[in-house]
């Protein structure tokens, strides 16, 4: 398996000065060192109107969101609740993370963008390696491994009510 990589596209320039680069380098290596496991992940700044069409195109969903991401194939789906068996491939997926959504996100929350940011590519990554939070058991799996992750990189539980 090859050392954890993002190969961040500029879509929407906002990016750029949000420093997206560094940030999708940063939450990727985390994510991936947390897991014990490499591989490149492809990660697209956009706005909201490329990703309303994105979630339309794959979701069937017309509107804006944050992130969205894609694994390079299926993930194998473990008991519920159980960590999701990992990826044997070096290219693990594409993530699309939406400017105007984070940031506006990140204001009503009364977090840091960066660390907005950093928490929303490292939910999309766990996502390309077969993590989900479609069931309690589940979502409580993902939001541990979430909170271990950026606790690393010293970024407050983006769970915490305080």
């Amino acid at each position: 398996m090859s050392e954890p990589v993002a190969d961040t596209v500029i879509e929407d320039e906002r990016w750029e000065t949000a420093g997206l680069p560094m940030l999708a380098d940063r939450a990727v290596r985390a994510t991936l060192n947390w897991l014990g496991t490499g591989g490149e992940v492809v990660v697209l700044g956009c706005g909201d109107p490329r990703i309303a069409a994105l979630n339309a195109d794959f979701r069937g969903k017309p509107q804006a969101t944050n992130v969205l991401s894609w694994p390079s194939s299926p993930p194998e789906r473990p008991a519920p609740g159980a960590a999701p068996i990992l990826p044997d491939e070096d290219e693990l997926g594409d993530v699309a993370i939406a400017y105007d959504t984070c940031m506006a996100e990140a204001a009503a929350q009364g977090k840091a963008p960066a660390d907005h940011v950093t928490h929303l590519l490292i939910h999309a990554v766990l996502h390309l390696v077969g993590y989900d939070h479609e069931t309690d058991p589940d979502a409580e799996t993902m939001e541990s491994a979430e909170r271990a992750i950026l606790a690393t990189l010293g970024i407050a539980d983006p769970y915490s009510e305080t």
